[in-house]
This record gives C-alpha cells, structure tokens and sequence, in this order.
C-alpha cells in the first residue's frame, strides 16, 4: 500500500482546508475567463462589472469540467490552454453568455478547484471524518495504515488485524476498510472492503462489494447571480445523509465477505499462468484492465522477482507496483485494479493465455 499521511497529519490538513474553502452558486452570465499572463483566470463580476471576489486561478479538474459543460473537446480545450489562452478565454466566455444558468464554484486558497451543476450535494471531508472517525475507534486493535488528500481525493485506509488469514503459507492477509471522498465532484462517497498482505505492504481494494452515497441532491437555486453558501446551511442539509454511512462503514469489515474474498484468493493461487510468454500475458491483461505500458513494465518487474507465476501472482504484483506510483489517486486506482485482475472472468483468463501461446 502506497505511504500517505498519519491520521493525525490528515485531520489537521482537513481542518486548514475547511476554513480555507468556500463554494459559490453563480450565474454563468456574470462569468468572465481573462488570461493572466498564460494563465487563464476566473471573474465573478457584478452587474458593474466588478470583481465579487478576487480572480481566481483554475484547477486542472476545473478546466476538465468546464469544458465538458460547454461541449468544448477535451484534446481542443487543453490545446487552446497551452497554445492561445486567449482563444480560450474567447470561446468560454461566447457560451457563458450564449446558454447563461446558474453552476456551482468550489474554491480553496484562492483557486476554483470545480465546476458543478446546481445540484451538487456538497459531503465534505470534514463530515466524512467527523462520521467516520468515530465508528473505527470502535474497532478494537484497527490501525490507519495510509490517509491521504489529493487535488480531488481524500482516502481513509484502515486494518482491523483481528481479521486475519493464510492465503498460502508463510502469506498473511487482514482484513480492512477503504472510505474516499471526492470534493470536486470526481467520485461518490465510497466505503470498500480493503484486504492487507503483510508479507509486502500491498492493499487490495475489493471493489466489487463497494458502498457509495453520490454527491447528487436537489437542485439549488436563487434570484440572485451570485450566492455564497454557508457552513450552516451545509451541516443542517447534509446531517441525515451523512448519517447513513456509519452503519456502512461498520458492515465494510465483515467476517463472511473476508473468508469470500481469501478463497478467491486461495483459488488463484492454483491458476497457473502460461509461463511461455509472461511478458504477453502482462500485456494484454494491462490492456483489458487500463493499464498504461509503463505502468504494465513495473508489474512484469515485479511478478518476475516474486516468481509467484499464478493468477494470484499477477494481482499482487499489480498492487505491489502501486506503491511505486509517485500520484496517490493513480495508487488507489491499481489497489482496486488488482482485485478486479484477481476476479477476471474464466473466459477473460483463457482468452489472455491463449493470445499469449498464440504470440509464441
């Protein structure tokens, strides 16, 4: 599992980001895009056309949202944000005038961090952790393993080691639970199954047995163009719905679906793979799985130096090589992609096998 925060470095960095955020509900009329240098920047002007807040610098994920809004090209979007910012800013501002409606700007340390719709339901980090922190100090013995707060992605990782088992001998796994949140509109509120192998340090996320609580709520509106949300109004609209997710975060760490999940893991170790052609098995099951090629020569290193040339070979050297992504969420990702190798379909496996004797 890849190293992250302490629990306690995390729960500080929430609480700085929870007095440094603030959303707004504006109209996208009262939107102007200006580059600034070659970097494009934000207005919310009044009906003067004067700055309600100070410009505000872009976020990657912000610039992805906006132009899926505007039905701009992802490839032309980035593009004209490279190449002619003033292009840019030109097409963006055209359509904010041309389909004007109200969208939801979230803001941290002076950067728009998303561009939502108006019915974004705001489930911020700090209500997750005040929910969530409570149910696992009920776990006696639970540890937090790995926590984490990206760009778009706060990550909980949690062992409870009073669920343990031997895969095979000499190879101990535990049982815990993953919690993530997106702020930016990037994902649900998740709580997953997590399985620790303590022999390596890797996480597997089970993704199949997910939990999620979408951000998605009625729809928010005002007579005003411009509207800024309070903390107050967040905590009253949001306390029942975040509720919910304590008796989920609760039922994650389940005896019944661990033994599950170690006699899947039990069962792969007797795959074998076809040891011909290792090299094409790793590439096509990186291309069925979204795997990069980089990322396919890290795992191929490590399948090769744990010589463990089983189904359940391939999947941990999958999560082994997500502790050597530098980008956390991409980590993440793989945690969870190694679980979905591991429970590939018989036919999937067959197909991957006979490409590979195929090459050969």
């Amino acid at each position: 599992m890849k190293a992250g925060l302490t629990i306690q470095e995390m729960s500080k960095e929430i609480l700085r980001q929870s007095q440094a955020k603030t959303d707004y509900l504006v109209n996208t009329a009262n939107l102007r895009m200006e580059p600034w240098g070659n970097e494009p920047m934000l207005r919310v002007l009044d009906a003067n056309g004067r700055d309600q807040v100070e410009p505000l610098t872009m976020k990657q994920t912000a610039h992805q949202q906006l132009g899926a809004y505007l039905d701009i090209p992802r490839k032309y979007y980035d593009r004209m944000l490279q190449q002619e910012p003033d292009l840019l800013a030109h097409n963006v501002n055209h359509w904010f005038q041309k389909q004007p409606e109200q969208r939801m700007i979230r803001t941290i340390d002076g950067h728009a961090r998303a561009f939502l719709s108006n019915r974004y339901r705001r489930i911020d980090n700090l209500d997750i952790a005040k929910v969530t922190l409570p149910i696992i100090a009920e776990m006696p013995d639970a540890r937090y393993e790995s926590c984490q707060i990206t760009d778009d992605y706060m990550y909980i990782k949690v062992v409870n080691p009073r669920l343990t088992a031997e895969v095979v001998p000499g190879d101990i796994v535990q049982a815990g639970v993953v919690i993530s949140n997106s702020e930016t509109g990037l994902g649900a509120v998740t709580i997953q199954p997590l399985i620790y192998r303590l022999v390596c340090s890797n996480g597997m996320v089970v993704n199949a047995a997910k939990a999620r609580r979408n951000h998605v709520g009625r729809v928010t509106t005002t007579d005003d163009n411009f509207f800024l949300y309070s903390q107050e109004t967040l905590a009253a609209d949001d306390h029942a719905f975040i509720l919910k997710i304590q008796d989920t975060v609760r039922a994650a760490v389940d005896e019944a679906r661990f033994a599950q999940v170690v006699n899947k893991m039990r069962e792969t170790s007797e795959i074998k793979l076809d040891t011909s052609n290792i090299p094409g098995i790793v590439k096509m099951a990186s291309s069925s799985f979204g795997i990069t090629e980089p990322e396919g020569d890290g795992i191929l290193q490590h399948l090769i130096e744990g010589k463990d040339y089983t189904l359940y070979g391939l999947a941990n050297a999958v999560t082994r090589y997500s502790q050597d992504v530098e980008d956390y969420d991409r980590a993440s990702k793989l945690e969870e992609i190694g679980y979905s190798v591991l429970t590939m379909s018989p036919d999937l496996f067959r197909a991957i096998n006979k490409v590979t004797r195929m090459a050969a």
